[in-house]
């Protein structure tokens, strides 16, 4: 056997998108590492490193936790993370949401409380300042 072309047969590692469609129906915890595209139904709660796309047909009750998330379907519960959330044109989201950049697309509805919360570094790069509204920066 020569090992030199087994090195050919072993392909790059690349990054899949695992894909749950819309006739899986969980309880409990979901949890993955990199990218989900979900579109079934979620009675729990979301927890990930990764980015998670929920398709048109995606009902979830519970909370989200994840790196990056796109709503197209509907969400009953708290969303939190770390970078972005997204809400397309046909989601619903009747819960809070915390995020450090939030997209609403026209269309969407969302029903609860926002938090938005950039990285002091990105606010300063960008020329705002997280001082209260009327303070001084002289003292």
């Amino acid at each position: 056997m020569n090992l030199n072309n087994i090195s050919s047969l072993v392909s790059e590692p690349t990054t899949s998108k695992n894909i749950l469609s819309s006739d899986v129906e969980l309880t409990g915890t979901l949890k993955f590492d990199s990218d989900l595209i979900f579109d079934g139904k979620m009675d729990g709660e979301i927890l990930s490193e990764g980015t998670l796309t929920l398709g048109k047909n995606a009902v979830v009750k519970g909370e989200i936790r994840t790196k990056s998330v796109t709503i197209h379907g509907s969400v009953n519960g708290n969303v939190t993370v770390q970078e972005r959330c997204e809400l397309k044109s046909n989601a619903e989201l009747l819960g809070d949401l915390k995020a450090m950049r939030i997209i609403i697309e026209e269309g969407a509805t969302f029903i609860g409380h926002s938090e938005v919360t950039p990285t002091k570094n990105h606010a300063a790069s960008r020329g705002f300042s997280l001082r209260p509204a009327g303070e001084d920066s002289a003292e």
